[in-house]
């Protein structure tokens, strides 16, 4: 049995046991940064750090406390707040206590919260702030199991039987295991594998969500199997931004505690820019929608600066592409990522140019980035390659427990999510659909059995709903959505996310796309475009001062995307290219349901809300 096999097949039942042994472990080294905003609401942010053996006392203390308020094994435990330090805290809390964590999204709404509390048997919210508590209070009539609300930040909350802060779980906590020390060693010693540690309800593009149930043996076999990758060590720095109540974010918590390493943690977004610089990450997940946002700006900083300079930066895209590309292919044949004496030259002076500012912009230290969630459109998977920053990409499901494939360091491969875990087994259906066996894979779904037959078969092969290929050396390439696939009233298959991939890697504007055209005779396309991004254009083409709406009304930008789907079109079987395009009055958000919290285009909501548009590009055609 290999070294990898023997660290996997001998793992201990629990995250919350890894936790006690890394803490035994490394109690002084440092463990997480957070950011403490000025008193004054100006100036940076104030960076402090909680070493293994601090972050600890906090964590057994909400584990006490959570006991103290009756909480026992395998209830749960929900969750409501963005991406901050005591998430984190608050989750090992739950785990430590035996209780599972059900993760509830702060953007979702009232309704839909109160469904997932009840659903999920919650005694205990743990909400972010006065706003997530308000949802509760609002459904507290429907929610009689629920027992408890802590709030982690007390502003404008008035605590008393039914609702505590967090510092006050934390002092009940403290004086209880005073009375009883060995109550958390107890608790997590008790631990099977097979408990319940973590509820995720996926984020349903139709009808209700359903909770994914993943047991502790899923948490555990994740921690122990990224360490096998190799991709992380006890050196590394981790900026995670990612939401924890997303499977993606939560699993990159686990092999933290398992190597050990740093975690510098910050949910808000708008501050990824300015945290990059600060925080000096050596890796850090994020899903496409970063990078092309990142890939746009860079465009369109390079277009403001003048002909000249936008002419240099297309030159060094082309270069960093192709000698991405040159590297990775030699790396396959060979071993090593060399390429021809010219485009070594020529990458030189592209990197002195363009290439050195982008990895000084994420910090300067970053040696991958790990993408997943979503596909990342190869030619901007290319481009960061060529530039230095290189992304891993990943595949998995909440199902899953998230990390099912990623691609293997050097031998990485842009376009394809890499090759699957030590210990999770891959198999491709007749009809192309990709099934998952392994520790991995999820128990079921919450009290919803016929759910889970249907993609769970009795000998642990799970049906991912995804349509992929293998490399004859066990790369894996995602194809698309197999209910996603589109076929066009000529009987042609489209993979719309491919060419929706291909769009945003031309367009440096598009902020999401949705191609459309099942049982049509041609395709079409629903575009919004990033504001930052065009209304910068829009200064320079005439139409300063005006709105978004206003912008993207306007004949000029219309015609400035023509340009642009003609140039995608080149590239594209006759059947694949867009025929027509509109251009939406507002981008598509989380607000408006039309995109998930992980950034994942809902195309049923997408296609109802803009239905006029799409019938007024067919009307006229043969079909309407």
């Amino acid at each position: 049995m290999s070294d990898t096999q023997t660290l996997i097949e001998n793992r201990p039942p629990s995250v919350a046991t890894l936790f006690l042994e890394r803490v035994s472990a490394t109690p002084d080294a440092e463990a997480y940064r957070y950011p403490v905003p000025p008193a004054a609401g100006e100036g940076p942010d104030d960076w402090k750090s909680l070493t293994w053996a601090q972050a600890a006392e906090r964590v057994y203390a909400i584990a006490a406390g959570l006991i103290e308020l009756g909480v026992q094994p395998e209830q749960r435990v929900a969750l409501a707040s963005s991406t901050r330090v005591e998430w984190i805290l608050a989750d090992l809390g739950i785990l430590c206590a035996g209780a599972a964590t059900t993760t509830v999204y702060p953007q979702t709404n009232e309704d839909e919260s109160a469904f997932i509390l009840a659903d999920s048997d919650s005694r205990v919210l743990i909400a972010e702030d006065a706003a997530q508590l308000a949802k509760a209070v609002a459904k507290r009539a429907e929610l009689p199991e629920l027992t408890h609300v802590i709030v982690i930040d007390p502003a404008g909350v008035e605590s008393g039987d039914w609702v505590l802060t967090l510092a006050e779980l934390e002092q009940r906590g403290a004086e209880y295991l005073e009375k009883n020390p060995d109550l958390i060693k107890e608790r997590v010693g008790a631990i099977t594998k097979d408990q319940l540690a973590t509820l995720i309800y996926t984020s349903g593009t139709t009808g209700r969500p359903k909770g994914v149930r993943l047991p502790h043996d899923n948490w555990s076999y994740m921690a122990k199997a990224i360490a096998a990758t190799g991709l992380i060590s006890g050196e590394d720095v981790q900026y995670l931004w990612l939401p924890l109540a997303h499977v993606f974010g939560k699993v990159l918590t686990s092999g933290q505690i398992e190597v050990g390493h740093v975690t510098a943690v910050d949910g808000r977004v708008d501050k990824i820019i300015a945290n990059l610089p600060v925080v000096q990450p050596t890796y850090m997940a994020a899903v496409p929608r970063i990078f092309e946002k990142v890939y746009n700006g860079v465009a369109a900083k390079a277009r403001a600066g003048g002909g000249a300079k936008y002419k240099i930066f297309q030159w060094a895209a082309e270069v960093a592409r192709e000698y991405a590309k040159a590297s990775q292919d030699n790396f396959r044949r060979t071993g090593t990522a060399s390429v021809p004496f010219g485009l070594g030259a020529k990458h030189k002076v592209a990197d002195a140019l363009v290439f050195a500012k982008i990895r000084e912009a994420f910090g300067g230290n970053l040696r991958a980035c790990v993408s997943g969630s979503a596909a990342l459109a190869p030619d901007i998977g290319y481009f960061f390659a060529g530039a230095g920053i290189h992304i891993l990409e990943g595949y998995g499901l909440t199902e899953s427990s998230a990390a099912s494939f990623v691609n293997p360091g050097e031998a990485y491969r842009t376009g394809t999510v890499g090759k699957p875990l030590p210990g999770t087994e891959v198999r491709i259906a007749e009809d192309g659909e990709i099934l998952l066996r392994g520790p991995g894979i999820m128990e079921g779904y919450h009290g919803l059995p016929e759910k889970t037959a249907e993609v769970l078969e009795s000998d642990g092969w799970f049906h991912t709903g995804d349509i992929g290929e293998l490399s004859p050396d066990g790369y894996l390439r995602i194809t698309d959505r197999k209910k996603d696939l589109i076929k066009t009233s000529g009987g042609k298959y489209i993979a719309p996310a491919e060419v929706e991939g291909q769009f945003k890697a031309v367009c440096p504007y598009v902020s999401n796309i949705l191609v459309h055209g099942a049982d049509r005779n041609f395709c079409t396309a629903l575009i919004s475009l990033d504001e930052p991004s065009i209304l910068e254009w829009a200064k320079e083409n005439g139409l300063e001062g005006k709105s978004y709406a206003e912008v993207v009304a306007a004949p000029v930008t219309v015609a400035l995307v023509e340009g642009y789907v003609a140039q995608l079109n080149e590239g594209l079987q006759r059947w694949q290219t867009i025929k027509k395009f509109r251009l939406l009055p507002r981008d598509l958000d989380v607000e408006h349901g039309e995109i998930t919290p992980s950034l994942k285009l809902k195309r049923p909501v997408v296609e109802r809300e803009y239905k006029a548009l799409i019938d007024e590009m067919y009307a006229g055609s043969r079909e309407a």
